[in-house]
């Protein structure tokens, strides 16, 4: 059977022809004084009106070498939480929104489990992760302890932060970070930075799955202050990017209602592929009944 979102997003681009290569992206939300905002993910002068693969990788990569600038978060007590604080172990920054119910999820499931045996191995004193909730004011502290817990993150070095409104910009620029509200959901980058002990960033990788090469055997060479591989990659990798289907995404409110005619859609595609069945079901019963008659 084909999952549920796969079904939509294939049904999604069936049902609607101007989506996809080429067509006109969503509108960006509007302000009270209808203005329209422009998207996050507008870096170095590069407006990103849909997350645009090339563009968003460019910004991702330009993030490699420079340091962490010295943003104040609030981790899940609610406490000021600096990332400066994490100077002198290696550590993974990935972003999330707390809302998503299956990327950031998945993703995160995967980072996981990718780590385990990484922090069995060389202990959770060794180094530390970091998911900072993107989308402000709803991704709140609480929001986020909400989240780990629900996806069983219980790792000792793992913190989950919230930064103020006012911030958001500017820290996912240090990080390369590039996400675009849309009417359907949030374009964004499925990207975890590795981060030495001096601070700097000194990787990116990308991906909703993660592999022993990915993460763990860079992260044990962090550690042991052993030098990084070169890495291999291409654009393609970013493909597992965020967007929801069978959601709509109010960037106003920070909640997601069901689309009900997008199923309505659907069942109307559904039911006109049986009619289209019947028909030609019937066609060939009258050839055959003919064919008897005349024999």
């Amino acid at each position: 059977m084909i999952p549920l979102p796969a079904a939509c997003a294939a049904l999604w681009l069936v049902l609607m022809p101007g989506v996809g290569a080429g067509a006109t992206a969503p509108a960006a939300p509007a302000t009270a004084a209808g203005t329209t905002q422009i998207p996050q993910g507008d870096r170095s002068g590069l407006t990103l009106t849909t997350l645009d693969n090339s563009t968003a990788y460019r910004l991702s990569q330009a993030a490699i070498g420079k340091p962490l600038g010295d943003h104040v978060l609030l981790d899940r007590q609610g406490r000021p939480k600096r990332l400066a604080d994490y100077k002198g172990k290696p550590l993974l920054v990935n972003f999330i929104y707390t809302a998503c119910f299956q990327v950031c999820p998945t993703t995160t499931r995967n980072l996981q489990k990718a780590v385990e045996n990484t922090v069995a191995m060389l202990g959770a004193n060794r180094f530390n992760i970091v998911s900072i909730g993107f989308n402000q004011p709803f991704d709140s502290p609480e929001a986020m302890k909400a989240f780990s817990h629900q996806h069983g993150i219980n790792l000792p070095n793992w913190e989950f932060l919230s930064p103020a409104t006012a911030i958001v910009d500017e820290l996912t620029q240090n990080f390369g970070f590039s996400f675009v509200p849309t009417t359907a959901g949030f374009d964004h980058l499925n990207q975890v930075s590795f981060v030495d002990a001096e601070g700097r960033i000194v990787r990116q990788v990308y991906g909703e799955s993660f592999t022993a090469e990915d993460i763990a055997e860079p992260l044990k060479r962090m550690v042991t202050g052993a030098p990084l591989p070169p890495q291999t990659g291409t654009i393609e990798e970013l493909a597992d990017r965020l967007r929801i289907i069978c959601s709509v995404y109010d960037p106003l409110t920070g909640r997601y209602r069901t689309n009900y005619a997008l199923y309505f859609e659907i069942a109307g595609f559904i039911s006109f592929l049986g009619f289209l069945g019947w028909v030609a079901w019937s066609f060939t019963r009258k050839s055959d009944s003919s064919g008897i008659r005349s024999g």
